[in-house]
């Protein structure tokens, strides 16, 4: 069961991240936008029972809560420690190699070497600042000069992760990989 070593606020004033001791995935992320999606993660539809639990994100050693605006922070974060508390943790030694490393593995199979490209870019420039704030980002396709991703946790529903940091993102890869390249959030 992990133990909680710190809850922190995020960017976005509606998610909270929580930092855990013991990890509660093997470097994959798990994102649910509503009750409905979470019914077969165990730790997602426990955090939603809780109520007023509008997504949850969670990766290793971090799990976001985003909750509406009819609870207050004091009054939820008691309830959702509970089910983080009572969650299965996951070793560290058996995970699957190609689900801890993340995008890159994802990236080499997708065959395209830009997107191997903008996966390395992204791992090593903009996912640890996002995941800092209790978020994460997926490529979901490049498709002619348009790339196309998702934002998860905090940065889901965030919106300076619409503006400011989309344009980064754009930015850079358009610098570094290639100048027609488009990014659009979806």
């Amino acid at each position: 069961m992990p133990k909680i070593a710190d809850i922190q606020e995020t960017p976005n004033p509606n998610a909270v991240k929580f930092i855990l001791r013991e990890p509660v995935s093997h470097g994959t992320s798990h994102q649910f936008e509503s009750a409905e999606k979470a019914t077969e993660d165990e730790l997602a539809k426990a955090l939603f029972d809780v109520g007023n639990v509008v997504s949850v994100f969670y990766m290793d050693k971090m799990i976001t809560v985003e909750k509406n605006d009819e609870v207050d922070w004091d009054e939820a974060l008691p309830l959702l420690a509970v089910p983080i508390r009572a969650a299965e943790s996951v070793s560290n030694g058996n995970g699957d190699a190609a689900s801890a490393v993340g995008g890159a593995i994802a990236a080499a199979a997708n065959g395209n070497p830009q997107v191997a490209e903008i996966e390395a870019l992204l791992d090593e420039r903009i996912r640890p600042y996002l995941a800092s704030d209790g978020g994460w980002l997926e490529i979901l396709s490049l498709e002619e000069n348009t790339l196309k991703i998702r934002y998860q946790g905090a940065c889901g529903s965030c919106p300076s992760s619409l503006t400011g940091t989309l344009m980064a993102i754009e930015n850079m890869i358009k610098d570094e990989v290639d100048p027609e390249i488009n990014v659009e959030a979806v």
